[in-house]
């Protein structure tokens, strides 16, 4: 495994001039494909470092977590209350409108 260590490319007392987001400094390892898979997106000019790759994929992972919530109380609601008045047409209109962010 390959030891990455996860930095802003440029910080000045912890904050970044991009995002203007204070970033944690993290180490952590991979196995050789993923470490691979990293370097490939990296090397295709898709993400400029590993660290921009890993926090994007970590925003997609949070918003993917807050749709299945979603999805999940709606489910828990329903489940409760048996029956919804809300037609086919207003559940779909709400379920694209949740996905499509």
């Amino acid at each position: 495994m390959k030891l990455l260590h996860l930095f802003c490319n440029m910080r000045i007392f912890g904050v970044d001039l991009h995002q203007k987001e204070i970033m944690a400094r993290q180490s952590i390892s991979f196995t050789d494909p993923n470490d691979e898979w990293l370097k490939s997106q990296v090397d295709s000019k898709e993400y400029a470092s590993k660290s921009e790759l890993i926090n994007d994929l970590v925003r997609q992972a949070r918003k993917q977590q807050v749709q299945v919530d979603w999805i999940t109380a709606k489910l828990e609601r329903a489940e409760k209350s048996g029956f919804t008045a809300d037609t086919k047409e207003q559940l779909l209109t709400q379920s694209k409108s949740l996905l499509n962010g």
